[in-house]
């Protein structure tokens, strides 16, 4: 360790917070950091604060730290930076911070570098070079003299994959019952199962099955006779019940224009599990360097394969519950609940 002389290793525990993120729609991203250094034998901590701007992304950040470098004492310090994507797959990115007593053997740390993301796997490769000794908070506020260079390529481990429950294939989409209407036959259905089954209702019961009903006329016998058609005329006007009509299904409430942003990243749904009222419209944005997909269970949509920085929307009209996965990542699971309101 270069915190404390003649310390072996040093470690930092930490624990990290984002109240607001705009993967989740929220105008700017804030977090907030805790953490333990056992070389210090302090705590300190970090609120950060960011914000995408096209293809660049600013961020900003101020740190306490309890006991650095064995001063016995608390210090301060501010942290700024920014990444700008060349593409897709490539970003320049670099940040500066500073301690705001800084003595002469303390200078203003910094660190540049490339970052690549490798196509349609979710691996990326870091090539920088910083002023700071390590990546605690404490190191990472003060610079050294000396310029060290390195590379990072990240793995990532998505024990989902492994020990998660994968999306079943059988429909699980529950819809409210005043919603779950029996489906209507139409002339083409019905006429295609007396082809193959042959007409289990007289001929004049199969046309009135698939005929919206009527609202009562009064005509004379003449007209009525003449305005018939052949099938009907099998059957006495008098003797024939008056259809039924039936009742209008109860008004949705809608929310005209809802939006909600969510974020595919990591191999994950960021917000597996939301719940939204009916009309409104979810967009999921593909964040990840490898295609996804939003799968309804029940096949009741399917966004095929959202590549790489791209957007699917679906407006959800039905009050219900809609189980989702990703085709390829059958891992990735997610629940929409649709209200109404």
């Amino acid at each position: 360790s270069t915190l404390a002389p003649n310390f072996p290793n040093e470690w930092e525990l930490f624990a990290r917070w984002q109240p607001l993120a705009e993967d989740f729609g929220s105008p700017v991203t804030l977090g907030g950091q805790v953490g333990y250094n056992n070389a210090a034998d302090g705590v300190d901590g970090e609120v950060s604060l960011a914000k995408r701007i096209g293809p660049a992304r600013l961020i900003a950040a101020g740190r306490a730290l309890s006991d650095p470098f064995e001063s016995g004492n608390v210090r301060f310090a501010l942290a700024g930076g920014a990444t700008f994507r060349l593409g897709q797959y490539v970003a320049l990115a670099g940040d500066v911070a500073s301690l705001l007593d800084r003595d002469s053997t303390e200078r203003v740390a910094w660190s540049a570098g490339v970052h690549i993301a490798i196509p349609l796997t979710p691996h990326t490769l870091s090539l920088h070079a910083t002023n700071a000794p390590i990546a605690t908070l404490q190191d990472a506020s003060r610079g050294i003299s000396g310029v060290r260079y390195g590379f990072e390529f990240t793995i990532p481990l998505t024990l989902k994959r492994y020990f998660g429950k994968r999306a079943e294939s059988a429909p699980d989409t529950v819809v409210s019952a005043a919603l779950a209407a029996p489906p209507v036959d139409t002339a083409a259905t019905v006429a295609k199962r007396a082809e193959t089954t042959g007409p289990t209702l007289p001929p004049t019961a199969i046309i009135d099955s698939i005929q919206p009903p009527s609202p009562v006329v009064t005509e004379s016998p003449k007209d009525s006779v003449q305005n018939r058609t052949p099938s009907r005329t099998s059957a006495p006007p008098a003797s024939k019940p008056a259809a039924a009509k039936p009742a209008a299904p109860r008004p949705v409430a809608r929310t005209q224009g809802a939006t909600r942003k969510t974020t595919i990243k990591n191999i994950s749904y960021l917000q597996p599990k939301i719940t939204v009222a009916v009309g409104t419209t979810v967009e999921w944005t593909n964040s990840d360097p490898l295609p996804h997909t939003v799968t309804a269970v029940d096949k009741s949509f399917n966004s095929g394969l959202i590549q790489p920085g791209k957007t699917f929307r679906h407006t959800f009209t039905k009050a219900g519950t809609f189980n989702f996965y990703c085709i390829p990542h059958p891992f990735m699971k997610g629940t929409i609940t649709v209200t109404e309101r």
